[in-house]
């Protein structure tokens, strides 16, 4: 029976012996003959390298959602802008007497196209501004014989410089101008209608 004893307590002494440390175990791990033993570190190592890939492109990420924000904000701004602009444009603009109200006049009886839509009719009192709205009836003042004639805004121009309205035919018939084409004048604004 003491044999047996003491068999049995050289066999656990030799296990216990061979056996490896807590802190050995938790460091090295060995798996066959002691070439092949390797510790837990590449484990470590790659956990550290997948941590730091994830916050590259995290940081990536938040670099690309502010880049896009700061690009759909300026869009915003622009789309916003443009619209303003495009309001602006097409809004009424009302005419307060302000801007030239004097200069040289000049007539036309080409016929043609007008801005307002339709022909041109040389034998209606009409006549071409360049800013004021159409339908804006303005009294024409011949300033070298004192003559006038109320006419209607159905056009654009002119175009030459130093010009401030064009006048039909028979609107520069009526304030003695045909013969010379062009004439010194004052506008009087007198509304629509």
């Amino acid at each position: 029976m003491r044999i047996i004893m003491s068999f049995a307590l050289a066999i656990v002494g030799f296990v216990l012996a061979s056996a490896p440390s807590a802190e050995a175990a938790s460091t090295w791990r060995c798996m066959g003959p002691s070439y092949a033993c390797s510790a837990p570190a590449k484990k470590v190592a790659r956990k550290w390298t997948y941590k730091k890939k994830y916050t590259k492109r995290k940081a990536a990420s938040r670099k690309y959602k502010s880049k896009y924000k700061a690009k759909s904000a300026y869009k915003a701004k622009k789309k916003s802008y443009s619209k303003r602009k495009y309001a602006k444009r097409t809004s009424k603009k009302r005419y307060s007497g302000g801007g030239r109200t004097s200069g040289i006049a000049s007539y036309y009886w080409q016929p043609q196209r007008v801005a307002s839509g339709g022909w041109f009719n040389p034998n209606a009192l009409t006549a071409a501004h360049k800013t004021l709205p159409f339908g804006t009836r303005v009294r024409v003042t011949n300033q070298r014989n004192g003559k006038s004639v109320v006419v209607r805004i159905n056009d654009r121009g002119p175009y030459i410089k130093g010009r401030v309205i064009d006048l039909s035919k028979r609107a520069a018939g009526v304030i003695g101008m045909r013969g010379a084409g062009i004439a010194p004048v004052r506008l009087q604004i007198l509304g629509r209608g």
